[in-house]
């Protein structure tokens, strides 16, 4: 079984079985467009690309929990069956094997969906395999169909509703992948309450659409969230989250800000300080740096014929990831919240600093603005935290 075992540090793969293929045609997605590089392509993960990621994947991870994040394109496209057939070689290739002395592994596995596939039958599939669901709404309807349409032009609000009553119905856990975005950037509360409220969602992740225009990189799309936008977004979410919310509603960004409050690496590779862990795996077995950048500068090799572990050890991912904190300008080095971003996501370091310097976010004054709002109370979480009591003692201290 481990004839090819490569000791790596830990790492995340975005899994993209059905590649680029998609029954939902949303405005934003930076995705669609990577069928170009497939253009033969039936966008399917054949049983034999699928039990090598699976077997290399558990043989390079040196953690006890292995992860497998399946994403697209739309991975439901795939069917039940093949996610059943992933689960049994989860199980094929998780056991002990005595000539390295590793223990049994745990495997959980993460499928990113729009939801219009889901059914009981599905529900069923994730709850017998303790699959956790990340479903994308972006708010209440209009904003929702605003860019969230199907292949017809049709809105998906209320298949995506029907999504999560069935989660519900089936016990399945899920989180709410909400974008942020020029139709609803301007409607913090009204969203959140919606997300809160009546999708009761309980985990939140708040994720900034910033899409360029191609031939005109510091420019973004008109759909795209504003910098100043973004940062009044989360901003009055966490005034309306820390004095009713905390410790019953977790939101990704605001766990992230109270690691960085207490000292620790922020656990999202945006704001992580280098980058390069968390790479693209296309339903061709061909690996690429990251999903942001799934292209020939990108492609790091093919699983059939370099193992996993090598590909993301290699020396051209390893520069990749250390580029991030190379390329940051004297402006960020000496930012006082640079200890939260460290710079961002390169994807969106497409602005010139004040002297001149490439390699600003195109989010850097909104990120400023939030992360210097929330000070107060990230102090006050962090001062209980350390002293053995709850972060949501916030609430009644404000």
């Amino acid at each position: 079984m481990y004839n090819n075992y490569v000791e790596t540090n830990p790492f995340h793969v975005m899994v993209k079985p059905a590649g680029a293929a998609c029954n939902m045609a949303c405005r934003y997605c930076f995705y669609l467009n990577k069928k170009n590089i497939y253009p033969k392509s039936d966008f399917k993960m054949n049983e034999k690309v699928l039990e090598l990621f699976i077997r290399q994947y558990i043989e390079a991870q040196p953690e006890q929990t292995v992860t497998f994040a399946w994403q697209g394109g739309e991975p439901t496209l795939m069917g039940i069956e093949f996610f059943q057939k992933a689960v049994q070689l989860q199980n094929k290739y998780v056991s002990v094997d005595e000539n390295i002395k590793t223990k049994q592994k745990n495997i959980n596995n993460i499928i990113q969906t729009n939801g219009i596939l889901l059914n009981d039958e599905w529900c069923s599939f994730f709850k017998k395999n303790n699959f956790l669901i990340g479903l994308s709404l972006d708010g209440p309807e209009e904003i929702h169909n605003s860019y969230r349409k199907d292949i017809e032009g049709n809105g998906t609000f209320k298949k995506v509703m029907e999504a999560v009553q069935l989660l519900k119905k089936h016990n399945v856990e899920f989180n709410i992948l909400t974008s942020v975005h020029a139709e609803n950037e301007n409607q913090p509360r009204r969203v959140y309450r919606f997300l809160r409220d009546t999708a009761e969602a309980r985990h939140i992740q708040f994720i900034p659409i910033v899409e360029t225009d191609i031939g005109n990189a510091d420019q973004v799309k008109r759909f795209s969230v504003t910098a100043k936008g973004y940062g009044r977004f989360l901003s009055k979410v966490f005034n309306e989250w820390v004095r009713r919310d905390v410790g019953s509603v977790f939101i990704q960004l605001f766990d992230v800000a109270l690691a960085a409050w207490l000292g620790y690496n922020p656990g999202l590779c945006s704001f992580s300080e280098v980058c390069g862990n968390m790479l693209a795996l296309e339903h061709t077995g061909d690996v690429y740096s990251c999903d942001h950048y799934v292209d020939s500068n990108h492609f790091l090799g093919n699983i059939a014929e370099t193992h996993l572990g090598h590909l993301v050890s290699s020396p051209k991912q390893l520069q990749f990831g250390n580029l991030k904190r190379e390329r940051l300008p004297q402006n960020c080095l000496e930012c006082p919240v640079r200890f939260v971003c460290n710079g961002g996501c390169p994807k969106n370091r497409i602005l010139k600093t004040s002297d001149g310097s490439p390699g600003r976010n195109f989010l850097c004054a909104g990120y400023k603005q939030f992360f210097n709002h929330i000070e107060r109370a990230m102090n006050i979480m962090s001062e209980e935290w350390r002293a053995g009591r709850s972060p949501a003692r916030v609430m009644s201290l404000l």
